[in-house]
């Protein structure tokens, strides 16, 4: 294969996926409201959005629910990929299969299962409701972030800290952790946006007064797409798209920011603040 013929595909395949959103932001500026001629250049579409009050509390309840889940399962995704990197045995492997379910199993399915189990135990839908859900599907996707940080890093560090005075404890804050915030904050920002754009699993797990933003644009497309509709969706790509931009840049950064810690630890290893 060529490579001007593999390029070719490529661009091909690019073109073919992100068409469909080419048109649907360039629409979100159209003048008219139907999807059909284009009539003119217009903001009047966003300005509509700020002056409509249902679709304000779902961008609320959107941001209330992704804050708070992205917090916890940025918390504990780290801690349990921190244990994972510290527990070497066939415990570790076992937990690392497990959290790849979540990942496999389809959304469908976990909305459906959660919904049985807050049924079960009692728990009424609502915000608290879809908080938990998000949470557990977040976590994996965490917890993955940060062990692949961890992956990068030099074992020796650690153990050099240790030699030099420092307690684990004390060598986990002011060494690992320190050289992991990369990987935590890209994790959490992907958390961010996988919460924020969350249909299937809210659907399933969302009660009265819980209506987010991706549930919201759904009732609105059965009355048919509006501009306002691709207004909506072009700011939730927007901020998807920021988000994910700022997680890539993030990781390449640490891994660069590791490389050259790394290379200064192998020429001085008594440079490290531990005595």
């Amino acid at each position: 294969m060529s490579r001007k013929f593999m390029w070719f595909y490529v661009g091909l395949a690019l073109f073919f996926l992100y068409l469909p959103v080419l048109i649907l932001v360039v629409l979100s500026f159209n003048a008219s409201r139907l999807n059909v001629n284009w009539t003119g250049f217009t903001f009047s579409w966003y300005a509509e959005l700020w002056r409509d009050r249902d679709i304000m509390l779902a961008a609320r309840n959107s941001l209330l629910v992704a804050f708070v889940s992205t917090a916890i399962s940025t918390v504990l995704g780290t801690t349990l990929a921190l244990g994972l990197y510290y527990r070497r045995d066939i415990l570790n492997r076992i937990v690392d299969g497990l959290i790849y379910v979540p990942l496999v199993v389809p959304e469908t399915v976990m909305g459906i299962s959660l919904l049985a189990f807050y049924t079960k135990m009692g728990l009424g839908l609502g915000l608290t409701s879809v908080i938990l859900a998000h949470v557990v599907f977040c976590i994996p996707f965490v917890t993955l972030i940060v062990q692949a940080r961890l992956a990068g890093l030099d074992y020796h560090i650690l153990e050099a800290a240790m030699d030099l005075g420092a307690t684990e404890l004390r060598a986990l804050l002011q060494v690992m952790l320190p050289l992991t915030v990369p990987g935590i904050v890209a994790g959490g920002l992907l958390a961010f946006t996988l919460s924020l754009d969350d249909f299937i699993v809210t659907f399933f797990t969302a009660g009265p007064g819980a209506t987010t933003l991706p549930i919201y644009i759904y009732s609105m497309v059965k009355l048919g797409v509006s501009p306002k509709v691709n207004a909506l969706s072009t700011i939730m790509l927007a901020i998807t798209a920021i988000t994910v931009i700022t997680v890539v840049f993030l990781l390449r950064t640490g891994s660069n920011g590791r490389k050259a810690h790394e290379k200064a630890q192998s020429s001085s290893v008594t440079g490290l603040p531990f005595t």
